[in-house]
């Protein structure tokens, strides 16, 4: 089997990918300087991908589990035509204190609407149907997020959930039985690889996406 992921190579796909702007790159300095667990930030490689799905699945309507400093709610919004709407949820008031300055500077932030609390509870509160979703919240709760947003994702869309392959960990026996983030990502992993209400492909971007479409 022939294995590409040698060192260096998210750096070379990265450096192939479309630029980004130079706010969003002012936002991962800042990002790095200013918060804890900056390797939490969606980068150029997997921001790219998003903004792209947005635009070739023609979405419209985008719903962002999980949101940390903004860069993949700008990332999406960029993809969005005027109208379009990114509604991203999140706990943490420091980090949408921090996002919201770097949407009120976008030209394309007007498009996002951040909604602040637990994601489960504002989740009952939104009918959909959403064209796009990407998960990215915390691990323990992927399944339940999972279950909650697939009612309301219209048929034929998109759901994309991150960190999915968890560093390797998902295939290290001794990780399932020693950290509850990788327990909980193999076991959503295992539950979307058997649900046929959907059609799905676990790709190697960056720490894992898996791409699931609705039936």
């Amino acid at each position: 089997m022939l294995t590409l992921m040698k060192p260096g190579i998210d750096d070379y796909a990265e450096s192939k990918c479309e630029p980004t702007s130079a706010l969003l790159n002012k936002l991962v300095r800042d990002t790095h300087e200013k918060m804890q667990y900056p390797q939490m930030l969606t980068g150029r490689l997997e921001g790219r991908f998003l903004k792209m799905m947005v635009q070739i699945s023609a979405a419209k309507n985008v719903l962002e589990i999980g949101m940390f400093t903004g860069y993949s709610a700008l990332s999406m919004a960029e993809g969005l035509p005027a109208g379009g709407t990114v509604t991203t949820l999140d706990i943490d008031e420091t980090c949408i204190k921090f996002a919201r300055e770097f949407f009120e500077k976008s030209e394309h932030g007007k498009k996002i609407n951040v909604i602040q609390g637990p994601a489960l509870d504002s989740l009952k509160k939104l009918a959909g149907p959403f064209d796009l979703v990407f998960i990215d919240a915390d691990k323990p709760n992927y399944l339940n997020y999972y279950e909650a947003v697939l009612p309301k994702v219209k048929s034929g869309g998109v759901i994309l959930v991150d960190n999915v392959l968890w560093s390797g960990q998902v295939i290290d026996p001794d990780a399932h039985k020693d950290d509850a983030n990788t327990r909980a990502i193999v076991e959503f992993n295992n539950f979307v690889a058997s649900d046929e209400r959907v059609d799905r492909v676990l790709l190697t971007i960056r720490d894992g996406v898996f791409m699931i479409r609705k039936r």
